[in-house]
């Protein structure tokens, strides 16, 4: 089917609601953004980050270890220029406990619309391309903050090395606890790379539990040197997948910087200034999330000076708008003080 005959065939279906607007809720789902890591691999280790917004386990047997490794790839289907590279490390059997996964959480300010946990909760659909050297049934699932209510998916990868676009509709959960419009978890996406029975379920129903894929999913993780690409990932009310919301490399870079950024600063004081001073000396724009944790590489240049704070200010309504330094300057002589590192108020 051509794309002009898939989109007259979608707006049959489709209401003025879900083609109108923004439509994804996933950030970076075009693989665009990689901030940490500026295309080199990244040896994943539990619960860090690799690409923006997209965070990893590696968890075997009550260890952090790094059994697969993720890349920025430029490998890609048409009309996208990145994907998420994952490539096992080692061949590593699926243990009760092992959990090894691609996941993002999404901030509840973008999750209250769907209403889950009540009488009205909408039906999404997730869409995304992938490719994996191997074939056979894979998992993900979806759960809530609190991580006891999943909703675990299957999708079928039939050709080797080829990139094939996967749907799944889920109706929304009535049940359960779901955080409304705060800047905490409303709502993680996982896919499985490999996960014990511990923590897998019964794909295609809302559930009680913590899982992070279905059961009898095919194992990346289970193969040395297997593949395992996505790209075009898609969150969306309604249920039909619509066109990839393709959104400028700009526009992207501002989402992720709500939770990640870098840094570089020159604190400069005049001739005759000493005691405690302090700075509003760096705006966040966007406003981060939350009071970011910061981290310093710090370069004192002439008289002495010490650096006794380094903080956001800011609210968790509106967001964190500055860094703020407070200095000790303990010459009257010029000084300027060199900060550089990053701010990261990831969930």
């Amino acid at each position: 089917m051509t794309k002009a005959a898939e989109l007259a065939k979608m707006g049959e279906v489709l209401t003025n609601s879900q083609i109108g607007g923004r439509r994804n809720i996933v950030i970076n789902g075009a693989m665009q953004v990689d901030q940490r890591n500026s295309g080199s691999s990244y040896a994943q280790i539990n619960d860090e980050l690799s690409l923006d917004r997209f965070k990893g386990n590696s968890f075997d047997g009550g260890a952090a270890t790094g059994k697969f490794t993720v890349i920025q790839s430029s490998t890609a289907p048409d009309d996208f220029s990145h994907s998420l590279l994952v490539t096992s490390s080692a061949a590593t059997s699926d243990a009760a406990n092992n959990i090894f996964n691609i996941e993002q959480r999404i901030e509840g300010y973008n999750t209250a619309h769907l209403n889950f946990g009540s009488s009205s909760a909408q039906t999404i659909t997730l869409s995304f391309y992938v490719r994996s050297s191997l074939t056979g049934t894979f998992g993900g699932a979806l759960k809530n903050s609190a991580r006891d209510r999943n909703y675990p998916f299957t999708y079928t990868i039939n050709s080797a090395n080829t990139f094939e676009r996967k749907t799944i509709t889920i109706s929304g959960d009535t049940t359960g606890t779901w955080i409304g419009s705060t800047n905490g978890i409303g709502l993680w996406v996982s896919f499985g790379l490999g996960v014990g029975s511990n923590y897998v379920g019964s794909a295609g129903a809302w559930a009680a539990g913590d899982k992070f894929s279905a059961s009898g999913a095919t194992s990346v993780v289970g193969t040395s040197g297997a593949t395992w690409y996505i790209t075009g990932l898609q969150l969306e009310v309604g249920s039909q997948a619509t066109p990839f919301e393709h959104r400028s490399f700009g526009e992207e870079l501002a989402l992720c910087q709500r939770y990640f950024r870098g840094y570089r600063i020159v604190l400069e004081y005049p001739l005759g200034v000493t005691g405690t001073v302090s700075s509003n000396i760096y705006s966040l724009s966007p406003s981060m999330r939350s009071g970011p944790a910061v981290d310093t590489s710090v370069q004192n240049v002439g008289a002495s000076t010490s650096l006794n704070s380094f903080v956001a200010k800011g609210s968790a309504v509106n967001g964190y708008h500055s860094l703020h330094a407070n200095i000790n300057i303990s010459s009257t002589g010029y000084v300027y003080r060199y900060l550089e590192g990053n701010a990261d108020s990831e969930l």
